[in-house]
């Protein structure tokens, strides 16, 4: 692929592992190692951390708290799972890791400030950004693609969990469903297939930013992708 820089957007849930919520140990050691294998290609790697193993802002009604009370909280969920991830490169590889949050947290992490995360990037730093983008009413798939167009990332890698790219139906429901190898942004509409949400599809699609979608779970997939192998569905 030739890709110098790339933004990888991890879920909660990736960090839960096999439960809905919570934490897991050993996925979150496998969620460092598949960064610092990026990283170990020579490619600059920011990382966009999901906190829907905490907190979801749609639970908001459950709890009986307003909505924009409920994604505060979901953002300082996206903080502790940072927090969680950068402890654990740090402790398994040598690159400097960098936690840039766009809720003020000064204690724990710098704020984000764009130039800045360019900078640390270009030192060959790992870059963690959480905090979403410090505003309610989106999920982590804004973010992740603003921060990839912010940062001038040559493509965004949206890790999912337990599929392998895009389908024409639901593998779980349709046996005969069928992985695309490749789209275009026209033909993701056209079909109605839902990558992403549409207001982040969209802002990709007006920066023509490369969509990787893949399996997170699947050993090396990443640095694969950086390598040039074909994994998952790469939307262009």
């Amino acid at each position: 692929m030739g890709y110098r820089r790339v933004v990888i957007k991890l879920s909660g849930q990736a960090i839960a592992g096999p439960a809905a919520f919570g934490f897991d140990s050993e996925q979150l050691t496998h969620l460092a190692h598949e960064v610092i294998a990026v990283h170990s290609a020579g490619v600059e790697v920011a990382v966009v951390v999901g906190g829907g193993n905490v907190f979801r802002g749609n639970q908001s009604a459950d709890w009986g708290i307003d909505r924009v009370e409920a994604d505060n909280i979901g953002m300082l969920g996206t903080i502790i799972n940072a927090v969680l991830l950068r402890g654990r490169i740090s402790a398994l590889g040598r690159a400097d890791v960098r936690l840039m949050t766009a809720v003020p947290i000064n204690n724990i992490a710098e704020p984000y400030i764009r130039l800045r995360a360019l900078r640390h990037l270009e030192k060959r730093s790992i870059v963690l950004l959480a905090g979403g983008n410090g505003q309610p009413f989106t999920t982590t798939d804004y973010p992740a693609v603003q921060r990839a167009v912010e940062l001038q990332a040559d493509a965004l890698l949206v890790a999912k969990n337990g599929t392998d790219g895009i389908y024409d139906a639901d593998p779980n429901d349709v046996n005969s469903a069928q992985r695309f190898e490749r789209l275009t942004y026209h033909q993701v509409i056209e079909k109605g297939l839902g990558v992403m949400d549409q207001s982040a599809f969209i802002l990709a699609r007006d920066h023509r930013l490369p969509l990787h979608v893949f399996d997170i779970e699947c050993h090396g997939a990443a640095a694969s992708i950086m390598r040039g192998d074909q994994v998952g569905t790469i939307v262009e």
